[in-house]
């Protein structure tokens, strides 16, 4: 800080700038640090190397506008105008100020300002929970003809992912000692972004999941073609985990398009995977279950639990639906 304010390191103590606020949370968060993170390396300790690029870039814009500015002097109805004129979708807009009001807390913690109402409380962004397009779901035919148009190992992937409504992530991070054949479970743990490896955000992600026979067949004919990797799907060209942008602009997204169908992504089969299970008639208990949010409610977390039967009723429906014409 009074490196930042060497004209007058008396004002610097008392009254810092936003940007004093910024340096001591990249400092203390180990921003820089982590993302010198290799691809391929685990990374459990501190923020995932996502978030941190994110928090990294949203920093480079807030510094941009206010890291000169006095921390006292940046107001709510300043920053709210400042939100409006940026052209950013609303949902970036959020997240910009989320970040702010991430950092007034940590001002507050740290001292830097006195306790009070956080003033990002008082700004609002319009439009941050609209979706800017509805989610796409596929029918039945419309998957098994994307099926159809992909070379492996990312038809496979994609089984994959429709069978268990996976994240993309979650999907190419997948070691075979995730998957316990004998009892035809599958358990999520990790995920991979960008190249490096994390155990997943929650407790709610990080869960088992039933695997139908036919698709645990399957996947017991996969580990037989790539023995000596640990990894379900690893890069032929690295041995590391794929990443996931390149598959789906390169191979699953040029697929819907040969159908008339724009904007297929990764995300799409988790988006169909919800609405087959629905469907199937499963019930909402279990659908959360097997989806792993947080919640539909606070009566369903408090009091019920899936079965695995349940699950695997459910699950072996839409595994089916998929395997089908696979």
């Amino acid at each position: 800080m009074l490196k930042l304010n060497s004209d007058n390191p008396t004002l610097a103590i008392h009254e810092p700038t936003f940007g004093a606020v910024l340096d001591r949370f990249i400092e203390e968060e180990r921003l820089l640090e982590i993302k010198k993170h290799r691809p391929g390396e685990q990374c459990d300790q501190g923020l995932s190397y996502a978030t941190v690029v994110s928090y990294l870039s949203v920093l480079k814009h807030i510094r941009a506008k206010w890291g000169p500015v006095r921390l006292a002097q940046v107001k709510p109805l300043g920053v709210q105008e400042w939100l409006r004129t940026m052209h950013s979708a609303p949902k970036t807009k959020g997240h910009v100020k989320a970040l702010m009001h991430r950092l007034f807390e940590k001002a507050m913690l740290w001292e830097m300002v006195d306790v009070q109402r956080n003033p990002m409380q008082l700004v609002e962004v319009k439009g941050i929970s609209k979706r800017l397009k509805k989610p796409l779901v596929l029918t039945v035919e419309q998957y098994c003809q994307i099926l159809a148009l992909l070379v492996e190992p990312y038809r496979t992937m994609v089984i994959v992912a429709q069978c268990l409504g996976l994240r993309a992530e979650e999907l190419l991070a997948l070691h075979w000692s995730d998957i316990d054949f004998e009892r035809l479970v599958i358990r999520i743990s990790r995920a991979v972004v960008h190249g490096r490896i994390k155990t997943v955000k929650t407790e709610y992600s990080e869960d088992e999941l039933p695997l139908d026979p036919d698709f645990a067949t399957m996947l017991l004919a996969r580990r037989a073609t790539n023995a000596g990797s640990q990894l379900v799907f690893p890069s032929p060209m690295t041995g590391r985990p794929y990443h996931t942008s390149p598959i789906q602009q390169d191979y699953i997204r040029p697929a819907g398009e040969t159908l008339g169908l724009n904007g297929v992504g990764w995300h799409t089969f988790r988006h169909t995977y919800r609405s087959w299970l629905d469907a199937t008639g499963a019930p909402l208990g279990v659908q959360q279950k097997l989806m792993r949010h947080s919640q539909i409610s606070t009566t369903m977390n408090i009091y019920g639990n899936a079965l695995m039967d349940s699950k695997r009723e459910a699950n072996s429906k839409v595994a089916q639906m998929a395997m089908r014409s696979s």
